[in-house]
Order: structure tokens, then C-alpha cells, then sequence
């Protein structure tokens, strides 16, 4: 019999652990008005968006297919969306995309309103409406298969590596053998072990599609007369032991356990079928967890070793770490503690049916730190400066 969790199917089939109203800024014009919105309304919440306008045609694109996708979310049930109203991510092509979903989406403009003020009034009762409407939502139960796991860390140090990366990739093959979905990222963080995880491809193109993505990250900063690997591991990650890129990528790849990897996706891209999936994102915690949120990530779980308080807006973020001095001072962010298996007391396979147990109670609703603590950090990734 296969596990479940209680969950919230919407029109288009995807699936939710969370029922938000999503108050969307298209643009960084617009961001304190979705804030003050959702500040009004229980059940809301909001993306910080600095983009929006002045961008290139590649990062304009990937803006708006980010806010589309995020608000696609399994997570979300309803979506306001909050524009200037003379921006190049345009609010009614967002909302009428966003309402391909089946999701009830409504659009307010603040110059269309007339200024601040009147569209927050708007922006609330419309918000307000849709919050009561998902509040007499009645949750049904649903096959583990249909979740979709994000994987991150960041402030790592040598536990994580060796533990906490290795636990979360018990846990991560437990979901797969369920049927379920999980997403690896961080390109930069695949740079010296890119050989050793391109074996685990399905079939040679999957390898070389994942071979030229970490290749090509390489070039980028290249082009710009830059060395990636100046920047990595980051003085955190040395300080904590990590002293080459190689050491901190071998250690990185743990997180996925032994999965075939199925298929690598551009920022944001969701997942065409379930296993262990890829996407192209930078090391960058925020900009990763949020092109994750946009791919479908219904939950995070996030290991640490120096620690990290980081959340999304959308999805829950379990924190993980196995360094217990990093509990101990940081155990009001951090989920679980699985410093027992560093110390010989416990198996890496028993400190992983530990963080599988904790992704099973996250989805049927346990609240995370980084919830309770309203950690809702969101940016999108750009490719080149605004014009």
C-alpha cells in the first residue's frame, strides 16, 4: 500500500501541503502594496519581486515565467495579482496565464485604482474573499507519488558532507521509491563531482545535458573575466573545513541519494515526470529555493552545518543539520538535529528515516521553524544587469 499524505488537489491536478492566497507584485513598483496586503488577510502571503521592468528580453522572460510558475504551485489556491500598471511584466498577460491554471486569479493595478491606498483596499478584499473561500477547503488524501521534494544546502561545513547530505539522500530515494519527485540544484555546487554524478543519467543524452550545464556556468563567469571557483567554497564553507570546490561538490551530491537522474531543467522548469531532476541554478540559497517553488517544490529540506534561517514564501523548509554545537545555539531555526550518527551513535540510515518521518509530518501539516519564525525570503535569479 502506498503512503499518503493529506493534502489539497487543484483544478489543474497538481497538489498542495499549504492552501496560501498568493498576493504576486509583477514588479518591484508594486511590492510594498502585496505586502500590505497580505499583512491583512490570514492565509495570505507574498513574493518579494525586485525585477519586473528594464530587463533584457532573457531576464524579462524568465521574470514573469518565475512569478507564473510560482503562483502555479501546488501550494497555492488563489492568487492576487498587484501591478503598477506599466510594466514590462505585464499583470493582466500574468493573471490570464496564472487563470490557465484553473485557480481563482484577480488582478489589481495601482495606477489603474488610483494610487496606493485604494488598491490596497481593493487588493484586500479581494484577497480576504479568496482566504475564506479556501478556509472551507476540505483536504483529501493523496499518494505520497504526487509530492516534490526541493533539495538545498548552504553554510555547510564537513558534517554536512558527511551526514546530513547523506541522510537527506536516504530520505530523498525513500520518496522515488513511492513514485514521488525530488529536485537537486546549485550548478555551482556540482563543479568537481560533475563526472562522478552524470553516471547516474538515465541515458547518455540526460549525461551530457547535465555535463553541459555545469560547463557552461564555468564559461559564463569566464566571459565575464571571472573565476567561479575565487568565490567557492565561500569563507563560511572553509572556515567550517571546506577547503575546495571538489571536497564541497562531492559532499553537495550526497543529497540526492542513488537516484537516476531522469532529466536536467532550465530555472524554474517544472518536472515532466517524477524521480530525481536537476535544475540550473546558482549557489545563490534564495535564488535556488525560488526557482525550486516555481519547478513545483511542495517542501524544502535544507541542510546546514554552520546554520541558516532561511525560508520561502511558499513552501515549508526543514532544516537539517548534523554539527550539534550549530543546534545548540541555532535550535530556533533548525528542524532536526542528526549530530547522533557524526558521534557512532546512530546509522546514516537511521538519522535518514528521521528526515523522511519529518517530510511525511511537514506534508499532513506540521509547521517548520522557518514558518513559525515567518522566514519568507524570495529573488529571483537575472542573467545580465537592468537597462
Amino acid at each position: 500500500m502506498s503512503m499518503t499524505f493529506n493534502g489539497y488537489r487543484r483544478p489543474d491536478g497538481s497538489v498542495g501541503i499549504r492552501n496560501h492566497v498568493l498576493i504576486l507584485p509583477t514588479s518591484a513598483c508594486s511590492n510594498k502594496v502585496a505586502r500590505d496586503i497580505s499583512l491583512q488577510v490570514k492565509g495570505a502571503v507574498w513574493i518579494n519581486n525586485n525585477f519586473g521592468c528594464c530587463q533584457i528580453a532573457s531576464d524579462a522572460k524568465l521574470t514573469v515565467k518565475t512569478l507564473i510558475n510560482v503562483a502555479a504551485n501546488g501550494n497555492v489556491g488563489a492568487v492576487v495579482v498587484v501591478g503598477l500598471g506599466c510594466e514590462g511584466a505585464e499583470p493582466t498577460y500574468v493573471t490570464d496565464e496564472i487563470r490557465k491554471t484553473g485557480k481563482p486569479v484577480c488582478c489589481v493595478t495601482i495606477q489603474g485604482e488610483g494610487g496606493t491606498l485604494n488598491c490596497q483596499a481593493k487588493g484586500i478584499s479581494l484577497a480576504r474573499a479568496y482566504a475564506q473561500e479556501l478556509s472551507m477547503q476540505q483536504g483529501e488524501v493523496i499518494s505520497l507519488a504526487e509530492l516534490t521534494l526541493g533539495m538545498e544546502c548552504g553554510g555547510s561545513d564537513t558534517t554536512s558532507g558527511l551526514i546530513s547530505n547523506p541522510s537527506l539522500g536516504v530520505a530523498c530515494d525513500r520518496l522515488i521509491a513511492e513514485g514521488g519527485t525530488a529536485m537537486l540544484s546549485e550548478t555551482t555546487e556540482f563543479i568537481g563531482a560533475e563526472q562522478v554524478f552524470a553516471k547516474r543519467a538515465v541515458n547518455p543524452r540526460v549525461a551530457k545535458e547535465f555535463i553541459d550545464m555545469v560547463l557552461d556556468c564555468e564559461q559564463r563567469a569566464k566571459a565575464l573575466g571571472e573565476d567561479i571557483r575565487g568565490g567557492q567554497p565561500t569563507p563560511g564553507n572553509i572556515k567550517g573545513g571546506l577547503t575546495t570546490i571538489e571536497e564541497k561538490s562531492l559532499g553537495c551530491i550526497h543529497k540526492a541519494g542513488h537516484s537516476p537522474l531522469q532529466g536536467v531543467l532550465k530555472y524554474a522548469d517544472r518536472p515532466q515526470g517524477h524521480g530525481l531532476w536537476v535544475m540550473d541554478t546558482p549557489g545563490q540559497d534564495i535564488e535556488s529555493l525560488s526557482g525550486k517553488v516555481a519547478g513545483g517544490a511542495n517542501l524544502i529540506v535544507f541542510t546546514t552545518g554552520r546554520g541558516s534561517p532561511t525560508g520561502t514564501p511558499i513552501a515549508p523548509v526543514i532544516k537539517i543539520t548534523a554539527n550539534e554545537a550549530t543546534y545548540a545555539k541555532m535550535s530556533d531555526n533548525i528542524d532536526l538535529d542528526v549530530s547522533a550518527a557524526m558521534r557512532g551513535e546512530a546509522t546514516i540510515e537511521e538519522m535518514g528515516q528521521r528526515v523522511f518521518d519529518e517530510i511525511l509530518k511537514v506534508a499532513n501539516g506540521k509547521s517548520t521553524k522557518a514558518e513559525e519564525l515567518g522566514h519568507d525570503e524570495f529573488s529571483i535569479y537575472k542573467i545580465a544587469p537592468s537597462f
